[in-house]
Formats: structure tokens, C-alpha cells, sequence
């Protein structure tokens, strides 16, 4: 291991170490939004070794965002990837640190990307980069899926560049390229399983890449190109296996039983307008999308994409330094239009954690910005080329862009990040300190109980929710009210329940009969 590998792997660990501080201080180890709260939901049933729960009485009063009932059956809208995995995270008990440990390995395979196409020293900036970025920690901590999904996407890529992109071996090497090749597979396939639209997106460069090698390659690598198809394609296909289990139907999408017109596409049916979906709509979508990425990519006011112009450049020839095209740098760029083009055709944006919808091409953004700083500092951007030597006037090159990347990055430390990340806690209204009163000696006393909540804000019911399994077999469950004959009629459904109302309102109070109106 060189010194950089070591520096890598300790930017690695302190990015996990940074993510799940903040997990446990800003989003106190709970979900804050439906599809947090979603994701936890099916984790927590397939840790219990099932798909799908039995519809609870009067289902209405036990309504969990973004998981449906049909057919009697409940079920999260979800592909299985992220709640697979997360699954294990609630099985051993800390179900929020899978996410800070896929942070910390987002940000190695970053640098082993970026020493792989442009270099140690573009590897090692776009890792510390990557850790300082309001985008990456507030994802990172969340309980949402993106993490998982950039892992995957950066795994696959440089698996891919690995296996089929041409660089000096010895001819025994062919035969080492099937790991990767397989590699590739998996990750796309998975991703697929993870985040289907995104797989598609982060796949496209890479197949039209595909296409080329099977025309112009020969017939081994047609092969392991072959292979890598069929992997990626048996595993985003276990999509439709698990749609046929959840519903009966192989080609019902779960996101339609919640909403009828969460279908990607345009036209009337897609989306909540009445003219559905369109080219205006999508177009005033990704404008604000990007327009939060300038602010949340690295915090640094507007200015957040200021290099990548720059980066575009040192990835092209250059005569005067003698400097080839980097191709893969350019492969793994046109993820970065992929997406953006790819998710223009979703109905809605999004910005509340960042434009989160293009979160797996972050390693393709902090290297492009990393290639861009170090093409303006006079670094080297190709992993064979080496260091210059700099003296009189021409040290202002490297000193003047060092100056300003350090005071680009305070601005961020100091002032944006701490502010846009530490704003996140609290959200909706969701704190731990809405369970607390459920928790003390006096309140376990009244268990095995149910708890009719009465709240002011939807989330207020949502919160407590982190005291609950899809197994109703907690010593508390909450039923959110309707009226006072459906809430009545609940008790009859659990008769083994001592009943009580509860008033977000009046938190330290649990009534045995609802509250006389005020």
C-alpha cells in the first residue's frame, strides 16, 4: 500500500466516522421523511423473514407512507435492494450506520477511480472533496437509498474499466478481466434492484461503450460482455419476480398503488398535472435541481461547479504537454448528462436533500472538479504523469490555486455546511424527543398498549412510528385517529390492549378516554 492508499483509506474512515456523527446528531438515528419511514418499514419485515404482512384492521388507522395494502396483503412500494440490505443493519441493530459505512466506501472507490484514469493526486483530491461536500453528508446520513446506489454506481464503473478498457498487460491478463467483468455485472444488476431508473441512466454510456467493443473486439471480451449482460439482467429482472410475489402480477409497479400517476414518462397520467408529465415541466424540474447542486455539491455559495468546465478540458489532449485523451474520463463523465437526461422524463425534482435524484454520479463530479483544479494548478492529471517543478513567478500557478481551493472549502466548513446540514435536524417537525415520553419507567407500565395519536402535523404520527414494527407486536402501537367511532371500534381488534389517547399537544399525558373538545 503507497502512501496515498494509506491517505485514501483514512479520508475513507473519516468520512464513515463525519456521516454517522452526522446520523446520530442531526437525524438522531430516526427517519424524517415518507421514504425513510418506508425503507425502515420494509426492512424491519423482511428482518422478520417476509415480503409482505397481513393488512392490519381498519388499515386506515395504521396508514405507514409509502407502504400499500392490497389484497390483503401490506407491502413497502419499494424495490428490494436498499431494504435488503438495510435489513441487516436492523437484524444486528444499527440499521443507521449502513449508510456511513458506505459512505467511507464511496469515498475509496472514488480515489481508486480516480487513480485508475487521472491519477493519485485527482484521486486523493476528489476524495477529500467528497468528504467535505454538504451534498454527501446529508445523504450519507440519512436512511435513504442513495449511498447504496453510489456505491454500486462507482464499484460498477470501475469494474468496467478493469475488465474491457484497453492499457498495457501481458496477454496472460485477459484471463484475470473475468472479476471484474462479473463484478460489473453484479453492481448494475443490484443497481437495478436498488434504483431502476438510475441503473438505466448510469448503464447507458457504458452500453453504448458496449455496443462499440462488440462490434470492433474480439470474440473473449464479446463474451464477458455477454456474461455481464446476462448478470445485470437476471438480477433487475428479480424486479418483476418480486412484483408478482407483492401483488400477483409480474407487471404492476407497487408506485402505482399509491399514487396512479407516479409513472415515469409524459403525457396525461404522468404526474399530478392535468396535462400530465411534459418537455416545460421536466425542463423547469432539472433547472432548480441544478440550481440547488450549485449550492449543495461542495457548498461553496454558487460556485459549486465553478471546475468542472475545467475538468472537461484536462480530460482532452493537449500537444503542448503532450497529453493523450482520456476516454474513460470521458465515459465516466457522460454519466453525469445521462442522468440529468434520464430523470427529466420523472414527474417531480428534487432538492430537499440536494438534488438527490443525481447523488450517484457524485464520484463523476468530484473527480471532474478535482481534474479541473488540478489542470488549473499545473498538477498532474494522468497517472504516469509527474510532478513539475515550479520556481520564481511560476509557483503562483499551483500557490494561487491552492489558496483558493482552501478558502473555497472554509467558506463551506464555516459557514454553508454547518447551516444546511446541521438546518436538517428537526425535519418536518420529526425528533427523538417526540418518543421520549413512550419511554419512561411509568409509560412501560401501561404496555402492551395502543395508542390512538391525535396529532397536530401528520409527522407528529410519523415519528412514533420508530417505536413500531410491521408486526404490530410491539409494546406499543400507534393508530392514527379518524373518528371517534372508528377509534372506538379499534379496541375490539386487540383486546389483549389496554387503550389510550394520545395529544402531540399534551405530550406527557395519556388519556384513557378521548379529550373532551376544547
Amino acid at each position: 500500500m503507497t502512501r496515498a492508499d494509506r491517505i485514501a483509506l483514512t479520508l475513507s474512515l473519516l468520512a464513515t466516522v463525519i456521516t454517522y456523527l452526522v446520523s446520530v446528531r442531526v437525524f438522531e438515528h430516526m427517519p424524517h421523511i415518507e421514504d425513510e419511514m418506508a425503507y425502515v418499514w420494509q426492512a424491519q419485515a423482511i428482518a422478520g423473514g417476509h415480503l409482505t404482512v397481513a393488512t392490519p384492521p381498519d388499515h386506515k388507522s395504521f396508514i405507514v407512507p409509502f407502504v400499500v395494502d392490497y389484497q390483503g396483503q401490506r407491502f413497502g412500494k419499494y424495490p428490494l435492494g436498499w431494504p435488503a440490505l438495510l435489513a441487516v443493519g436492523e437484524r444486528l441493530g444499527v440499521p443507521d450506520l449502513i449508510n456511513p459505512l458506505l459512505a467511507g466506501l464511496a469515498v475509496w472507490l472514488t480515489y481508486l477511480l480516480g487513480k485508475r484514469i487521472l491519477g493519485k493526486a485527482v484521486g486523493l483530491l476528489a476524495a477529500g472533496l467528497t468528504i467535505t461536500s454538504p451534498f454527501f453528508l446529508m445523504n450519507s446520513g440519512s436512511l435513504l437509498s442513495h449511498p447504496f446506489g453510489l456505491v454500486l454506481s462507482a464499484a460498477f464503473a470501475l469494474a468496467w474499466i478493469d475488465a474491457f478498457w484497453d492499457h498495457p498487460s501481458p496477454p496472460a491478463a485477459a484471463t484475470r478481466r473475468w472479476l471484474p467483468s462479473i463484478t460489473a455485472g453484479l453492481c448494475l444488476g443490484v443497481l437495478a434492484l436498488t434504483r431502476p431508473l438510475t441503473a438505466l441512466a448510469v448503464g447507458l454510456p457504458f452500453g453504448i461503450h458496449a455496443l462499440y467493443l462488440l462490434v470492433r473486439s474480439n470474440w473473449p471480451t464479446r463474451r464477458r460482455l455477454l456474461i455481464l449482460g446476462a448478470i445485470a439482467l437476471s438480477l433487475g429482472g428479480l424486479i418483476f419476480a418480486w412484483q408478482y410475489a407483492v401483488t400477483g402480477d409480474p407487471f404492476l409497479n407497487p408506485y402505482t398503488l399509491w399514487w396512479p400517476y407516479d409513472i415515469v414518462g409524459f403525457g396525461p397520467g404522468h404526474g399530478v398535472m392535468p396535462q400530465g408529465h411534459n418537455l416545460d415541466l421536466a425542463y423547469i424540474n432539472t433547472s432548480f435541481s441544478l440550481w440547488v447542486g450549485e449550492y449543495d455539491l461542495f457548498g461553496w455559495a454558487r460556485f459549486s461547479y465553478l471546475f468542472l468546465p475545467f475538468g472537461l478540458l484536462a480530460l482532452l489532449p493537449s500537444r503542448r504537454s503532450g497529453r493523450s485523451l482520456s476516454r474513460s474520463g470521458l465515459l465516466l463523465a457522460s454519466v453525469i448528462p445521462s442522468l440529468v437526461l434520464i430523470y427529466m422524463a420523472y414527474w417531480i425534482g428534487s432538492s430537499l436533500f440536494g438534488p438527490r435524484y443525481y447523488y450517484e454520479c457524485l464520484y463523476n463530479l468530484t473527480l471532474l472538479s478535482a481534474a479541473g483544479i488540478a489542470y488549473l494548478a499545473g498538477w498532474p492529471i494522468r497517472p504516469d504523469a509527474p510532478w513539475e517543478t515550479y520556481s520564481g513567478m511560476q509557483k503562483i500557478r499551483p500557490l494561487g490555486m491552492t489558496a483558493l481551493l482552501a478558502l473555497l472549502v472554509a467558506i463551506n466548513l464555516i459557514f454553508y455546511a454547518p447551516l444546511r446540514v446541521g438546518g436538517m435536524k428537526g425535519l418536518y417537525g420529526v425528533s427523538r424527543a417526540q418518543i421520549q415520553p413512550f419511554l419512561s419507567p411509568e409509560a412501560q407500565d401501561f404496555t402492551p398498549a395502543l395508542i390512538i395519536v391525535h396529532p397536530q402535523e401528520w409527522t407528529q404520527y410519523g415519528a412514533l412510528l420508530d417505536l413500531e414494527t410491521p408486526f404490530l407486536d410491539t409494546p406499543f402501537i400507534f393508530a392514527y385517529t379518524r373518528y371517534p367511532e372508528a377509534d372506538a371500534e379499534l379496541a375490539k381488534d386487540f383486546p389483549g390492549r389496554k387503550v389510550f389517547y394520545y395529544y402531540t399537544d399534551d405530550p406527557d399525558n395519556f388519556y384513557t378516554a378521548p379529550r373532551p373538545p376544547s
